[in-house]
Formats: structure tokens, C-alpha cells, sequence
């Protein structure tokens, strides 16, 4: 068996890999090309899994699902999507990236949380065809010798998805809110990783600058944590932004501006 995963999957489906006694391969993020190179090198294993985030998070990039199943089709993979970023917001009817990426039902395996978007703290779920979720009850050692989800943060999550079956208001409103916080920051010179999802990544480079950046913002009333190596590549030091849908453009407007006043201070834009 063989495992083809992104690299910059989260550190959680890293983790599920090393429990696997699989062959391990690695591709560059969104390389199609080098997928398709490993996906043709495994040919003789006995059954090959293509595991990528839906969003990957700290960068707020969407996987290239549509592309990922082509080859899947073409070379009889598997495809697992963690969409813990992406389900409640992404795609017309809030479903996540498969939807969003036009793979609806193309996806073998999906995983998420219940703790962002579906707002229930903690909690997750796993998602496929009844043999694959069968074997995986009897099999996957974290679920096996885990506790079970809490009844209340269960039914919290199903009223959540019933109010985004009800109406896309809350979804409309969160990708509104990206737009100005993007264009705010984007027009006061910040550097931005490039992209529509409510995760925007403002740029620092250095690691003690990020952290600097974190506590002064913090004076002005704005919580955000400043991301370095290892969490991130040496260089690309990060505040991760994340819109929600309960901001009001008001506020959106004094974090932009306390970013901003911290941005001049310590001499990130002018």
C-alpha cells in the first residue's frame, strides 16, 4: 500500500501516516505533475491513497481537488480530503472544498472538525463508503481507544448544519468580510498570500518580528498569533488572519487600522 501526501498537509494527517505501515510518498503543494510522478512510481502497490487538506491552513490555499481526481481516476487511487478549513462555507451550499472544487462524489474519504465553522469546541467526523467507515471502526487505534463525542456538541453541530441548509446568509456574509479585510489590508501595502478563503495570511518574514507583531497588536485590542518555524518554512513568518461571520465591517475596519498603526511602528509598510 502506498500513502501520496501533500506537503503541507496538517501536522494531524502527518501524524495518521506515520501509523501506517504504507509506503510513504511526498509531493510538493498543488504539484500535479510531481503527484502524478509518485502516483506512477506506486504502481505496484497493492491499493494507493492521495491524502490532501481541502484548505490548507496556515496559507489559506485551496487543493486542486479537480485535478487530484483526474489522476486518481487515471492510475485507480483513492482520494482523502481533510475539509476542517472549508465545511459551512466553502461551495454553494457550504459542503467544502468538493463541492466548492466540483468533485461531488468523487471523493473517497473525507474527513473534518466539529470545532470550527460547525462550531461545536471540539469533536470530528470521518465521512466514505460504509465498507471503508465499517473497517475503520474496527481498525483505527485513535477512534478505537478514545472517548466518544459528547451529546452536546453533537446535536450543537447538527443545529448548525440545519441553519446553513436554511439559508446561505451566514456564508454570504463570511466571504463579504474577507473581501474588505483583504482590500484594506492589501491597499495599506501588507503582503498577503493570495486567495478567497476567510484565512489570509499576513506576511512578516522574520520570526521575532511576527511575534512582536502579535503582542503589539494585542495592546490595541486585536488577538492573533504570530506563526514561525517550525509551524511554517525559516523566512515566512505569518500572522493568520481569520474572518468570521459575526464581525461587523466597523470592526473590521479598527483591526485593519490596528494593524495598520503596529505595520508603520515597526516598520513593515510605510
Amino acid at each position: 500500500d502506498a500513502i501520496i501526501s501533500d506537503s503541507l498537509n496538517h501536522a494531524s494527517i502527518i501524524d495518521g501516516i506515520r501509523l501506517s505501515k504504507a509506503q510513504r510518498f511526498r509531493y510538493t503543494n498543488n504539484d500535479m505533475n510531481e503527484l502524478e510522478e509518485h502516483l506512477k512510481a506506486s504502481a505496484n502497490c497493492r491499493f494507493r491513497l492521495i491524502a490532501t487538506d481541502g484548505i490548507f491552513s496556515m496559507d489559506g490555499y485551496v487543493a486542486k481537488l479537480k485535478e487530484i481526481c483526474d489522476l486518481a481516476d487515471k492510475y485507480d487511487a483513492l482520494v482523502m480530503v481533510d475539509d476542517s478549513h472549508a465545511v459551512g462555507f466553502m461551495g454553494k451550499g457550504g459542503r467544502g472544498t468538493h463541492e466548492h472544487c466540483d468533485v461531488m462524489g468523487r471523493v473517497d474519504i473525507i474527513t473534518g472538525t466539529l470545532g470550527k465553522a460547525l462550531g461545536g469546541a471540539s469533536g470530528g467526523y470521518t465521512s466514505g463508503k460504509k465498507e471503508i467507515i465499517d473497517w475503520l471502526r474496527q481498525r483505527s487505534r485513535p477512534y478505537l481507544f478514545s472517548n466518544t463525542l459528547p451529546p452536546v456538541i453533537a446535536a450543537s453541530s447538527i443545529k448548525v448544519i440545519e441553519l446553513l441548509e436554511k439559508s446561505d446568509a451566514l456564508r454570504l456574509q463570511l466571504h463579504k468580510n474577507a473581501r474588505q479585510f483583504r482590500a484594506k489590508m492589501s491597499a495599506a501595502g501588507f503582503n498577503l498570500l493570495p486567495g478567497e478563503h476567510p484565512i489570509i495570511p499576513v506576511m512578516i518574514g522574520d520570526a521575532a518580528l511576527a511575534t512582536r507583531m502579535a503582542d503589539e497588536l494585542l495592546d490595541e485590542g486585536i488577538y492573533v498569533i504570530g506563526f514561525s518555524f517550525p509551524v511554517v518554512p525559516q523566512g515566512k513568518a505569518r500572522i493568520r488572519t481569520q474572518m468570521s461571520a459575526e464581525l461587523t465591517s466597523e470592526q473590521i475596519d479598527f483591526a485593519a487600522a490596528a494593524f495598520i498603526k503596529v505595520g508603520k511602528k515597526l516598520g513593515i509598510i510605510s
